[in-house]
């Protein structure tokens, strides 16, 4: 028993090198009598299946050429959170096995065969930044030429890792990379090449995903790295895919409604500021504007920190600022109306410089009154000698010696800087609300 075994390895050794050095020459071609009007003799190709473990080659020293080409057929998916683009892909695959070759005028005019590609050696190629398990469905043919050439289409549900950008959302563009490399074979035993121009590529998978998803396909661009791992060197083709999010969606969804309730707010100043329902309004606007946000959740990303997360907390901020400002303006004016407190001498420098004309927030004099305490050039102080015998109308009694005002003047005073503190807020929403559009603009249009 122990003498038979080394005769059946010997055995086996001659079969594989018969098998490797069969056919020379002219013997690769393939007998046409197994061709005919009712198909193919799966015989005729028996010795070509019987090769499928070895690469098709007829010297081990010359590398086996293979050209890939794809088609992005659809984006699925795209996880910020995780950092994975989920994309369909059709990858081709195409090379030349020398030991399928025929006459096709020999061979009833036959020039295509479709073969089972679990009877062909196959290329073992993959993405290097998938990072799931390949699901390619089984019984996928293949297409051999009589001179050879085979070509393996192959269905590809591919999640890759890709370094997204989110703080643009929902106007950002995302570059993601699929790098087609071997497993097992290094540049001695295989290279990769181009079956389509990099532009046919594009112009295909932009024609075939342009009505799916939110995403459109910008381009795509290629180089060709080599990846060194030890001692070995294999070959790549990494394609670059640029792809952009269609924002129509999340402006209507999004910005629209964030745009009208912060008008909405803004408008809002035109509303008296001594008026009982002016806080319950902003009130009633700061917690719809809070629901909005928790019905919106879901459409913004779960991770990072967008620019239009940005957007959203300025503009509450803005209507919590205006509803507190509301509620000091109420509560200063209810105060100067019964116990006006004195004026600082550098708050009512500020507010006279504030409301002379062409100063940064001016305010309309209140009908009727010239504004008792603003017009003066110099501030206020002791009065000079000839004042202080001068009477007091009825209605206005000295508070302080030392300011000069009456009662009238400290609340007219307090008046108009209320007024001046709207007319601030207020050009202060004009400015975001500007500002905001011109970004939204910008950023859609480039």
């Amino acid at each position: 028993m122990e003498g038979r075994q080394p005769a059946r390895w010997g055995v086996l050794l001659c079969l594989t090198v018969s098998l490797l050095l069969q056919g020379r020459g002219d013997s690769f071609t393939i007998n046409c009598s197994g061709f005919d009007q009712h198909g193919v003799d799966p015989a005729a190709f028996q010795a070509v299946f019987a090769r499928k473990p070895f690469r098709p080659v007829t010297n081990y020293s010359v590398p086996t050429h293979v050209n890939i080409s794809f088609t992005l057929s659809a984006i699925l998916e795209v996880d910020a959170q995780l950092q994975l683009l989920t994309s369909f892909l059709w990858m081709d695959l195409m090379w030349d096995n020398p030991f399928i070759t025929w006459n096709p005028e020999e061979c009833v005019g036959m020039n295509k065969l479709t073969v089972s590609a679990e009877n062909l050696w196959l290329p073992d190629i993959f993405i290097v930044e998938s990072m799931d398990v390949d699901q390619t469905p089984s019984g996928l043919i293949a297409y051999v030429s009589s001179e050879g050439r085979i070509r393996y289409d192959k269905p590809m549900r591919v999640t890759s890792i890709c370094n997204l950008d989110i703080f643009y959302f929902p106007f950002d563009q995302q570059n993601c990379t699929f790098t087609f490399s071997s497993f097992l074979y290094t540049v001695e035993s295989m290279l990769l090449g181009m079956d389509k121009e990099v532009w046919e590529i594009t112009d295909t998978s932009r024609n075939v995903i342009r009505t799916h998803g939110e995403w459109e396909l910008l381009g795509i661009n290629k180089a060709t790295p080599k990846m060194s791992v030890g001692s070995n060197l294999y070959d790549q083709i990494m394609f670059h895919v640029a792809i952009r999010r269609r924002p129509s969606l999340y402006i209507i969804n999004l910005l629209v409604p964030s745009s009208f309730l912060i008008t909405i707010d803004a408008l809002s100043f035109y509303l008296p500021a001594e008026s009982e329902s002016r806080a319950p309004f902003k009130i009633t606007l700061l917690l719809g504007y809070n629901v909005f946000l928790l019905m919106m959740n879901d459409l913004l990303p779960s991770s990072g920190t967008p620019l239009i997360s940005v957007y959203f907390a300025l503009c509450l901020s803005l209507m919590v600022v205006s509803l507190l400002e509301t509620v000091f303006i109420t509560h200063l004016l209810h105060v100067a109306t019964t116990q006006p407190p004195p004026m600082p001498r550098w708050l009512h420098s500020l507010l006279l410089s504030c409301t002379s004309p062409g100063r940064c927030c001016p305010t309309a004099p209140q009908k009727g009154n010239e504004g008792p305490g603003l017009t003066p050039t110099r501030p206020p102080g002791p009065k000079e000698p000839g004042e202080l015998g001068k009477e007091v109308r009825p209605g206005e009694t000295e508070l302080d010696g030392d300011s000069g005002w009456t009662k009238t003047q400290l609340v007219e005073l307090w008046v108009r800087f209320s007024l001046a503190m709207d007319a601030l807020l207020f050009r202060l929403y004009l400015l975001f609300m500007a500002s905001s559009i011109l970004t939204v603009i910008v950023l859609w249009n480039t």
